[in-house]
């Protein structure tokens, strides 16, 4: 049985999603009626259309292609998870490439980053430093990310017939726990070492567990994987049945990834709109602001999601054609349960007008 706090779930994704759209196409300020995502930071409905992410996609896309060398791409990136430290190493080696990585050279641009007094990691992914022996967590996970070249990991992902069995390969490595692992499958998934559909598989991290907890009294013993694959699958009757009119991803639907994302910006969005509504854990806050950074750039998506034509079509520019597919899911269960339980039409903020700027990270 779903609670009150479902409806601000497709709300969040919604209005969310408007905001992008609405910033990608210059829309002026003030854009959201909203007072909780206009005032703090939340991430964009697409995992793969905040800015992070988008820079990530460029970087893998931006050098050589071969298996090695897109799996050591994505977890130098990841690891670190800033653009701004992306670009750092890239000052002292140049592209990063199996030719180019120099773990010597590039420990010492870090902690020269460091005594300046800048941080090389970003707070969105907290990873354990691993077992290898250096006192400096970075000088740690640059080891890691060597034995996990070392050992053959780029063929035996390359060779991997599931996103899951992708998964159960990067979550054997020291640090490198459930929540993590998933992220990098997916990460990995938009390059093309791999070809997975991303509804294939999901694992849900501890935001979304407790954004779960918060939207449902009773999920009729579904586990946290089937009930955001409900989700994924019954996107376009709960956008109606909360008469929201939800702008996809230039003609993508959300997916797995997006929709355990989604929950767990809905937990942060119910410390305030649902105060009383209890998770997991005990947080009562939304702790990032939101501030105004820089213009939105022309988005950059896997190319083997076709969408890319779209995208520069719609924004007056040219690409090469594209194939695209997305293949449907179906489950019952669960929307017996949320048809069942009331509408909080009343409690549910709407929109008014245009929507605000992007604040996905």
């Amino acid at each position: 049985m779903a609670s009150e706090v479902l409806g601000s779930y497709w709300f969040v994704a919604s209005e969310r999603q408007r905001m992008y759209h609405g910033r990608l196409h210059g829309d002026p300020g003030p854009w959201s009626s909203d007072p909780i995502l206009s005032a703090h930071r939340f991430t964009n409905a697409y995992r793969a259309a905040d800015r992070v992410s988008q820079d990530l996609i460029r970087a893998q896309y931006e050098g050589p292609q071969d298996a090695t060398n897109l799996l050591l791409r994505t977890l130098v990136f990841r690891f670190f998870n800033k653009p701004e430290t992306w670009r750092l190493i890239e000052d002292s080696v140049g592209v990063v490439s199996t030719r180019t990585f120099d773990v010597p050279v590039i420990n010492l641009a870090l902690e020269a980053a460091m005594t300046r007094g800048e941080r090389v990691y970003s707070p969105a992914y907290i990873i354990p430093p691993p077992p290898f022996g250096a006192r400096r967590k970075h000088l740690n996970h640059l080891r890691l990310i060597e034995h996990i070249l070392a050992s053959g990991a780029a063929d035996a992902i390359g060779e991997a017939r599931s996103l899951q069995q992708v998964y159960e390969i990067l979550s054997s490595y020291p640090s490198l726990g459930p929540f993590l692992a998933f992220q990098l499958t997916i990460d990995l998934n938009y390059t093309t070492l791999i070809h997975f559909d991303e509804n294939e598989f999901v694992v849900a991290g501890p935001g979304a567990r407790s954004g779960l907890a918060k939207c449902f009294v009773d999920t009729d013993g579904l586990s946290p994987a089937d009930v955001i694959r409900w989700a994924v699958e019954h996107q376009g009757e709960e956008f109606a049945r909360y008469e929201l009119d939800f702008h996809d991803l230039f003609g993508r639907p959300l997916a797995l990834i997006d929709c355990q994302n989604l929950f767990c910006e809905t937990d942060k969005y119910a410390r305030v709109a649902h105060p009383d509504t209890a998770g997991i854990g005990a947080r009562t806050r939304i702790k990032q602001r939101y501030v105004p950074g820089r213009a939105v750039s022309v988005p950059f998506f896997p190319p083997k999601w076709g969408i890319n034509q779209t995208v520069n079509a719609q924004l007056g520019l040219r690409v090469r054609p594209e194939k695209s597919g997305h293949p449907a899911h179906s489950s019952r269960r669960l929307q017996q349960l949320v048809v069942s339980s009331p509408r909080p039409a009343d409690e549910l903020p709407r929109r008014e007008g245009e929507v605000a700027v992007s604040q996905g990270s």
